[in-house]
C-alpha cells in the first residue's frame, strides 16, 4: 500500500518518503504535492515510483513548480526521485 512516511536520512535531518509503487499517472505526482505543501522550503522528499512515465511526469513537475529535482535514479525497475522544496 502507498504512503508517506517520514526517515531519518543523516544525523539531524530527516526526508520525507513518498511510496507511490504501483500507482500510474497522475497519483505519484498528487501524492508528492500534498507531501510537498506539508513541508517548509529546502526540505527533501524521496519518491519512489514504478510507473515509467514518472520520469517525465517529474521533470515537467519540477519544472512548473519551481521544486529542484536533485537526484532521478532507475533501480530494478523502480524508479527514485529526490526532491527539494522551493
Amino acid at each position: 500500500m502507498s504512503d508517506i512516511s517520514l526517515e531519518l536520512v543523516g544525523s539531524n535531518e530527516s526526508m520525507r518518503r513518498v511510496d507511490a509503487r504501483g500507482l500510474n499517472c497522475p497519483l505519484p505526482i498528487l501524492r508528492t504535492k500534498k507531501s510537498l505543501s506539508e513541508m517548509a522550503s529546502g526540505e527533501l522528499v524521496e519518491v519512489v515510483a514504478t510507473d515509467p512515465h514518472s520520469v517525465r511526469d517529474f521533470e515537467a513537475f519540477c519544472k512548473q513548480t519551481g521544486h529542484t529535482l536533485v537526484e532521478r535514479v532507475e533501480r530494478e525497475g523502480e524508479f527514485h526521485f529526490t526532491l527539494k522544496r522551493k
